[in-house]
């Protein structure tokens, strides 16, 4: 069985209170980590150590997190790991884009998931651990932030008729 201590995983985020907060919640679960604050310091820590997953914000200066995962993809040792994209930036119009292009696999093989921030702890830890295949206990089986986070992508590229659907049955719960 895969456990925690067994895996590395690559946070970076050009904010250093998340990188912080981030990096404590994977080492308390047991995870080793590796940090980078921006796109050109991960792509070095990538070629240093290869990680098992990587946790990735989008929107930072130097080399945004978005050139940083299409140069990931590109390189054939690099373009299986798996990515967890967490940002602020997800009802930003030109990142929603950005994200809708990653996620729908129009350019490459995308992330499957997002979080936005700020993230909830456990939620944030449950992910990693899917992605990973490592076991989660029953009672964290579906971590509030991602549905709800996937809900709003739904949401956003539906129509009119779609929405009002939705929102009579929201409205019936």
């Amino acid at each position: 069985m895969v456990k925690p201590e067994e895996k590395t995983i690559l946070v970076v985020d050009d904010e250093s209170d998340i990188v912080i907060y981030l990096q404590t919640l994977l080492q308390d679960a047991g995870f080793q980590v590796m940090t980078a604050f921006d796109g050109d310091q991960a792509l070095r820590r990538v070629k240093e150590r290869r990680p098992d997953l990587i946790s990735l914000d989008l929107v930072m200066p130097k080399k945004s997190g978005i050139r940083f995962f299409y140069e990931l993809r590109k390189n054939k040792d690099w373009s299986k790991i798996p990515v967890i994209v967490v940002t602020g930036h997800a009802r930003d119009q030109k990142v929603r884009r950005e994200m809708d292009d990653l996620f729908e696999g129009k350019t490459l093989s995308g992330p499957r998931t997002y979080l936005e921030k700020p993230v909830k702890p456990e939620d944030y830890v449950v992910l990693v651990k899917r992605e990973l295949g490592i076991p989660v206990p029953e009672k964290s089986a579906a971590p509030d932030q991602q549905v709800r986070a996937e809900a709003a992508q739904l949401l956003e590229s539906a129509d009119r008729e779609t929405l009002e659907a939705a929102l009579k049955l929201l409205k019936e719960k």
